[in-house]
Formats: C-alpha cells, sequence, structure tokens
C-alpha cells in the first residue's frame, strides 16, 4: 500500500490542473493590480476635481470684485454728461451779451463751479479720473483724435488741444479724450504761404 500512495504522489499533475492553479494565482494578482490602480486613478481624479472647484471659485471671487468695481460703468458715463453740460453752461453764461451786464452773473457762475467741484470730487471718490491730455503724446488707447493742427513748434502726435476730457475708471477707460493733435506743415501748404 505504501508503494501505492508513493506512486500517486510521484504522479504528476495534470496539465489543466497545472493551468487551473496558475490562472487562478494571476488573476488574484490581477485583482491586487486592479485595485491599487483603481486607488490611483480616484485620487488623480479627486485631485483634479478640487483643482476645478479652487479654479471655479477664484472665477467667482473675480467676477464679484470686477462687478462691484465695473458694475456702475454705464452709470460713471452717463454721470459725465452732467458735467460736460455743468462746463458748457459756465462758458454759454459766460458768453451771452445779455448776462455780462448782469451783477450777480458772478455768483451763479460761482454757483455752478461748486456744483462743478462737488461733482468731481464724488468721481474722485469712486475711482473716476480725469485723463490729462495737453502736451502729453498722443495715445490711441487714452485718446480719440478729431483733429491734425499744423504747428512747427509741437512735435507731430502731440497733443494741443483738448475738446472733450476723458476719464478712467480705475484702470478701465471710461471715455476717451477727443483731442486735437499737432502736425508738421505741408510743404506745398508751406510754398502757398510763402508766395502769398
Amino acid at each position: 500500500m505504501v508503494d501505492n500512495i508513493k506512486k500517486q504522489t510521484n504522479k504528476e499533475v495534470p496539465k489543466e490542473e497545472k493551468n487551473n492553479i496558475s490562472k487562478a494565482s494571476s488573476e488574484k494578482k490581477t485583482k491586487e493590480t486592479t485595485v491599487e490602480e483603481k486607488l490611483k486613478e480616484t485620487e488623480d481624479k479627486l485631485l483634479r476635481s478640487l483643482a476645478e472647484i479652487e479654479n471655479q471659485r477664484r472665477r467667482f471671487e473675480k467676477e464679484i470684485k470686477d462687478a462691484f468695481e465695473f458694475g456702475s460703468i454705464n452709470f460713471a458715463r452717463e454721470s459725465l454728461a452732467i458735467l460736460d453740460n455743468l462746463q458748457r453752461a459756465k462758458i454759454a453764461i459766460r458768453n451771452d451779451k445779455v448776462l455780462k451786464d448782469n451783477k450777480d452773473l458772478e455768483k451763479f457762475l460761482e454757483n455752478i463751479r461748486i456744483i462743478e467741484k462737488d461733482l468731481i470730487t464724488i468721481f474722485e471718490k469712486n475711482n473716476i479720473k480725469k485723463i490729462i491730455a495737453e502736451n502729453k503724446k498722443f495715445d490711441p488707447n487714452l485718446h480719440q483724435a478729431m483733429t491734425e493742427i499744423e504747428d512747427e513748434n509741437k512735435e507731430p502726435g502731440t497733443i494741443i488741444q483738448e475738446i472733450q476730457s476723458g476719464y478712467m475708471l480705475g484702470e478701465r477707460l471710461l471715455r476717451p479724450a477727443l483731442v486735437g493733435v499737432a502736425k508738421k506743415k505741408n510743404s506745398k501748404n508751406h510754398e502757398k504761404d510763402e508766395k502769398k
């Protein structure tokens, strides 16, 4: 009997059983690898989601800040018309022949200046600033050229006349300054002037 047991134990394991055993061990390894890979994938997805949420939060904060800072841009533009009209009114009243003889003209103009000054103070408190244009180099980002004026004394491209003031709201252009820009005299025009 012992011989029989020895013979049975020395028998080789059939190939099918070997294949099944190796498949089972490889499946176990695959499952382990898959779990690790799934964990890494999940961790990667989580990190990406957190980064996306953070980016979205920053975008929303910037939009809110811009809304507070520049939400009133249309109101500010329209308010500039009030300031322009006050300045035009001062000029018109000063040039009116009938009103020049009125003894209360200076008091009236002083009241307009006070209103104008208060409006400018309100603009400055709200970060609306006038663009200084005269005698500056023309900048198409800040100025709009309305005319070119021949001037030998000024360098071409220099602003020599401000037709309407421009304003900035913080770092944004609220309204460009309407300006007249210096240019050199044309040689043809210069020759005609000499002949005359």
